[in-house]
């Protein structure tokens, strides 16, 4: 079995930058950027089109782009990567067991950075290869100000906190937007749900589900049914925004690690985990902000208490 002062499981912008942190502190950091689950290397922006709100890019810059550029990086200062995912961990004693689909390695720390999966609905229209990032989302903070959703009819599926702060922030730029609900009442608190029912721009659709998407190159119509009396309308559509949760990307840890119950890793101290030694950043532990910035944030802060950690124990 290999052995690494550091392993880093997950890439996308907490992973990458935690490795150029720790590889520029000349940790050797072995980054698992992942191959299959939980999306592909690179993380969510890599089926995410133009990110316009990535500081250092005042003409906006395509997701898959950015996390080349990031990976690049990572790699000019040393970073071995492997384009593996990580199927388990032992994390009973240290070094730190971590099994990747071809590599095996001990680690003295860790950081993950596997992040979040975006939960959508099988919807006709919205997948992989038809509407899905041509008006098809699920981060309205994201991708709400791009050109092709202003002054349009905007749908959002859900009913809770999180889908009625995606609506309000789309009234700055949607024509109208439609809160798409299977029940009678939203699920979210109930400050939440009155801000949605008294938004001059917010029409809730009860008892309602989207079952087609359609347009040409981009979303252009809903088929809309009503769960009452089974009828179906086709409106016009700019744009569908899910807004159901996320599953964070944890099941690998086989519950080695503190979690909240969402499934997400609880940290403290900034990044620590529950177990001296591991650290975490990105969307993995943060169901708040779930931003690009954010998480290249965290992947800062997880390398340099990783090093910090170490040099302790050297002590």
């Amino acid at each position: 079995m290999e052995k690494a002062k550091l392993v880093i499981i997950g890439s996308g912008p907490a992973g990458y930058c935690a490795a150029i942190y720790a590889a520029r502190a000349n940790l050797n950091p072995v980054l698992f950027e992942g191959f299959m689950s939980g999306g592909v290397p690179g993380g969510q922006l890599m089926t995410t089109t133009e990110v316009e709100n990535y500081p250092g890019f005042p003409d906006g810059v395509m997701g898959p782009e950015l996390m080349a550029k990031c990976r690049d990086q990572a790699a000019r200062f040393g970073t071995r990567i492997l384009t593996e995912d990580v199927g388990s961990v032992d994390f009973s004693k240290r070094p730190f067991k971590i099994f990747g689909g071809n590599t095996q390695v001990e680690a003295e720390t860790v950081i993950i950075c596997t992040g979040a999966t975006a939960k959508r609905l099988e919807i006709e229209g919205a997948g992989d290869g038809e509407f899905w990032q041509k008006g098809v989302t699920a981060c309205a903070v994201c991708d709400g100000a791009a050109p092709i959703f202003r002054n349009k009819d905007l749908y959002v599926i859900g009913g809770g906190d999180s889908a009625v702060e995606e609506a309000v922030f789309l009234t700055k730029y949607a024509k109208k937007v439609f809160l798409v609900h299977r029940r009678e009442e939203l699920r979210a608190s109930k400050i939440m749900a009155d801000r949605a029912k008294k938004h001059p721009k917010i029409e809730i659709l009860w008892n309602s589900e989207i079952v087609k998407i359609t347009g040409d190159q981009i979303v252009q119509k809903i088929h809309l049914k009503n769960l009452k009396d089974n009828q179906i309308q086709e409106r016009e559509a700019g744009g569908v925004f899910f807004a159901i949760g996320h599953q964070p990307n944890t099941a690998f840890l086989n519950g080695q690690l503190k979690l909240n119950e969402a499934g997400y890793i609880l940290v403290h101290n900034g990044t620590c985990t529950s177990i001296e030694g591991i650290f975490a950043g990105g969307d993995v532990q943060d169901w708040i902000y779930r931003q690009a910035v954010t998480a290249a944030g965290t992947g800062c802060m997880a390398a340099l208490d990783a090093e910090r950690w170490l040099a302790h124990q050297e002590h």
